[in-house]
């Protein structure tokens, strides 16, 4: 269903559905016991000025009555923001894609406290494309390239290539192969959210077998923060390959660490880090595995050491292939030889 209000500042407008009836004579009546707790008087002031709309942009008043309207579009009050002190990058804009070079605590859309700051908002101001949408997306304490489809007549073409999973992803992490200070080294994410111990020999040995393919089952329960390792049939599946051994040239300077290159055979929310903390190999920075830690300010010198490095896939237009590669570097990561 199309909005009838235009994308403003980056933003869409807000969509609800109302009720088809109620004990609500108006819709103002309904919208002001719903959400008259946070600015009753606000909410009038938007049917005065005509800002709440029907179907075909139809502007509502405070005596429009419940049931005439299946759904009002309105524009949100946005909440002050602090600015995220990083950019994205442009790797490559034609007339149906861009590929974009994410930074770490940037989110990809809008949500919560972040509007303004978040990489389709800002994107969509830079670019001046109000119908720029992410093809699909990165956590936000995840670095690296995502695609955003540029023309609505070809966006469907390019999303059949995530259904059919014929898009290639590469991704990179840093893990610790010794203790540090506020380091889960060792520490193995089983099933029912278990933690047990793998010892630095078992590390080592684990870090000599790769390459290897991981699977477990993973499941995510609506309105919990984390993943759940669960025991059955595998559904998760990730190839993990050794990239680099040395030390930290970053915050944890000194420790020993290993580069992982990381391929995704499945899609699963937070695969890869519930994969690496499954095997002890949690990574550098995870707020939320193996344990879930105490809700913090953003500390920008300790991003996430995960990094969607690549994207490859054969253009379904052109049919020619294609690739975008990320042009960050993991802080913690040992200096190429």
């Amino acid at each position: 269903m199309l909005s009838p209000l235009p994308v403003r500042n980056g933003v869409n407008a807000t969509r609800l559905r109302l009720p088809g009836s109620g004990p609500w004579p108006t819709v103002a009546d309904y919208l002001l016991e719903r959400f008259g707790h946070v600015d009753p008087a606000g909410i009038l002031r938007r049917f005065q000025d005509g800002e709440i709309v029907g179907l075909g942009g139809q502007p509502l008043d405070a005596g429009t009555p419940l049931g005439r309207h299946d759904f009002i579009w309105y524009y949100r009050s946005l909440p002050e923001e602090e600015p995220i002190p990083f950019q994205a990058r442009i790797l490559h804009q034609d007339e149906h894609l861009i590929a974009v070079d994410k930074p770490h605590f940037l989110p990809t859309t809008p949500g919560g406290r972040f509007i303004q700051q978040s990489a389709l908002v800002r994107l969509r101001n830079q670019t001046g494309i109000d119908e720029l949408v992410p093809m699909h997306r990165l956590d936000r304490a995840t670095a690296g390239v995502i695609l955003f489809a540029v023309n609505p007549q070809t966006r469907g073409a390019y999303q059949s290539l995530f259904e059919r999973r014929e898009i290639r992803k590469g991704y990179q992490a840093v893990v610790p192969l010794a203790p540090g200070p506020g380091l889960e080294t060792g520490k193995v994410l089983q099933a029912g959210d278990i933690i047990a111990e793998r010892s630095p020999a078992q590390l080592r040995e684990l870090i000599e077998s790769l390459p290897l393919d991981f699977a477990n089952r993973m499941t995510k329960v609506k309105g919990q923060l984390r993943s759940i390792v669960q025991d059955g049939e595998p559904n998760a599946r990730t190839r993990i390959s050794l990239a680099a051994l040395g030390r930290s040239a970053g915050h944890f300077s000194g420790l020993p660490v290993a580069l992982l290159d990381l391929d995704p055979l499945t899609g699963k929310t937070h695969q890869l880090r519930v994969h690496l903390a499954s095997l002890g190999l949690g990574i550098i920075n995870d707020a939320f595995y193996p344990r879930l830690w105490d809700l913090a300010p953003d500390d920008y010198d300790r991003p996430l050491q995960l990094l969607a490095k690549s994207i490859a896939f054969t253009d379904p237009l052109s049919g020619q292939a294609r690739s975008f590669t990320s042009q960050q570097q993991l802080l913690e990561a040992p200096p190429a030889a």
